[in-house]
């Protein structure tokens, strides 16, 4: 998950958000690069494929943690959500993806969103299903993260998610940087920035169409 305030649907993948190791990282430039181009970002983006690999965070992460989203234009109200972040079966520390989606989902939505379902066989992929006989499709498919010194952490992914319901399914893609930054054991604190992208479908080259960006803040529960 990555872990992010987001329009509406956009905000119901991963987040959660978000949030080393996923993929190797390479020169410590790459997301630094990337960030000092935004709003004006573009596809294709500088992000691998992540396959089966999930995101892996650095070991501070691990926990349950109050998340604080605010929105830096003022527009939206600040909102408050948990999260959490757990060991993964090799004991790399992982978001609880479908906790974390829900928990960020119900803040926003409501009842809208009735629940999020992780698939078994990629976890990269999840389903969460809303009123209306509607149900959201989100696919990590591309992922990088750094982890520059300081206690800081960098992940960019980047989604496709499908909106199924009545009538044409309605595709985009959704990309979310994130900087990490440890204040000390009980905080972290985060930027973050996101466009979104129409659907692939219309060529592999696009343009950004909306941007957002935001803080997060996460105070740990005991």
């Amino acid at each position: 998950m990555p872990l992010v305030r987001r329009p509406l649907l956009a905000l119901l993948l991963s987040l959660v958000v978000l949030l080393s190791g996923g993929l190797p990282s390479a020169a410590a430039s790459t997301l630094e690069q990337r960030l000092a181009g935004w709003p004006a970002w573009s596809l294709p983006a500088p992000l691998p494929r992540p396959g089966a690999r999930d995101l892996v965070y650095p070991a501070w992460f691990e926990g349950d943690w109050r998340a604080t989203s605010a929105d830096l234009s003022g527009v939206e109200p600040e909102i408050e959500y948990a999260v959490r972040f757990i060991q993964d079966p090799s004991g790399r520390i992982v978001g609880d993806r479908a906790f974390n989606a829900n928990s960020v989902g119900r803040a926003l939505l409501g009842e809208q969103l009735q629940r999020v379902r992780n698939d078994p066989q990629n976890p990269n992929r999840q389903l969460a299903d809303l009123s209306g006989d509607r149900y959201l499709e989100s696919t990590v498919v591309g992922r990088r993260s750094e982890r520059p010194p300081k206690d800081q952490f960098l992940a960019d992914e980047l989604s496709l998610q499908v909106l199924h319901g009545p009538g044409d399914p309605r595709v985009s893609q959704v990309e979310t940087l994130s900087r990490y930054v440890r204040i000390d054991a009980d905080r972290i604190e985060a930027q973050q920035w996101q466009v979104s992208y129409d659907s692939p479908a219309a060529g592999l080259i696009a343009d950004a169409k909306r941007h957002w960006s935001g803080t997060l803040v996460l105070e740990r529960q005991p």
